[in-house]
């Protein structure tokens, strides 16, 4: 829990850049490999679907649930694409990429935030390790690193950076007039 203590100035950046974003009608999508894929869609859900009554639904998009498009954009264009097509096709400039990468070394992952950079997105992602090539080549705007090699370690860390940044843009959002201060987010 100390990367949280450490980041906490670093998760409410990117907590007021995502506010900022949803204020202005962005939404938010979400990609990762492996298990983050699975973390992707816990988020799409939260954002989408709050399970706490009175809290507002907020636009989120999983870019790992729809295998049939997955694996199309894998057969033709290859693995390292499968985000950055999709992005490319369904994102807009006020929208939000959440990346998510245990190590911070999967291609298709830094593919899918390089093409969120090009279209104007806010780009925040959560790494494990040291950030890998993700922290490497400030491929992100905001980068929250877990500081373990140990993936159980980082995906723990990781749920309760999701679920900070979930609280937190919902506190900014719910506040009128805090977002109208600064509209350059």
């Amino acid at each position: 829990m100390n990367d949280l203590a450490e980041h906490a100035a670093d998760i409410a950046h990117a907590c007021h850049g995502m506010a900022a974003r949803f204020h202005r009608g962005g939404k938010l999508l979400i990609f990762g490999n492996g298990g983050p894929s699975t973390d992707a869609q816990h988020v799409a859900v939260e954002f989408v679907h709050p399970v706490i009554v009175g809290k507002r639904a907020l636009p989120a998009l999983s870019l790992t649930s729809d295998v049939a498009t997955l694996t199309g954009i894998a057969n033709r264009e290859g693995l390292a694409e499968v985000f950055a097509h999709q992005i490319r096709f369904l994102a807009d400039p006020q929208d939000i990429a959440l990346a998510l990468s245990t190590q911070g070394n999967c291609v298709n992952v830094l593919r899918g935030l390089g093409q969120a950079r090009e279209l104007g997105m806010l780009t925040v992602a959560l790494t494990g390790g040291d950030g890998g090539v993700i922290a490497d080549y400030h491929a992100a705007d905001h980068v929250l690193i877990a500081s373990s090699t140990d993936p159980r370690v980082v995906k723990e860390v990781h749920v309760t950076m999701y679920h900070l940044l979930w609280e937190f843009v919902h506190v900014l959002v719910e506040r009128p007039g805090v977002l109208e201060k600064d509209a350059t987010a």
